[in-house]
């Protein structure tokens, strides 16, 4: 049973960086995607960073320049390094991941503050 857990979400000042971790645990095999959607206040949730197995990345266009996703499949972690962030990052940051299914954290939330 794939369990994913986010950490490293809190309170940062504008301009500031931020490094999000998401550790899966129950599955024995990679992922073929891993990464992190958000959402925030009053918007629905959207796509962040995408990880694919062997490397290739996906970004929203609003995030592109300032953050990084990478993965780490002999821990089975995934991670999104945040800089020069902005209040309009604020949000709850879910882990994803997808092999034959969806898998999803349960968030962890981020405020960047002005």
């Amino acid at each position: 049973q794939v369990q994913l857990v986010e950490s490293g979400g809190r309170l940062v000042q504008a301009g500031g960086s931020l490094r999000l971790a998401c550790a899966a645990s129950g599955s024995n095999f990679a992922f073929n995607l891993m990464g992190w959607y958000r959402q925030a206040p009053g918007k629905q949730r959207e796509l962040v960073a995408i990880v694919a197995y062997g490397g290739s990345t996906t970004y929203a266009d609003s995030v592109k320049g300032r953050f990084t996703v990478s993965r780490d499949d002999t821990r089975d972690m995934v991670y999104l390094q945040m800089n020069s962030l902005k209040p309009e990052d604020t949000g709850i940051y879910y882990c994803y991941t997808q092999r034959t299914e969806d898998y999803w954290g349960r968030g962890t939330p981020v405020t960047v503050s002005s």
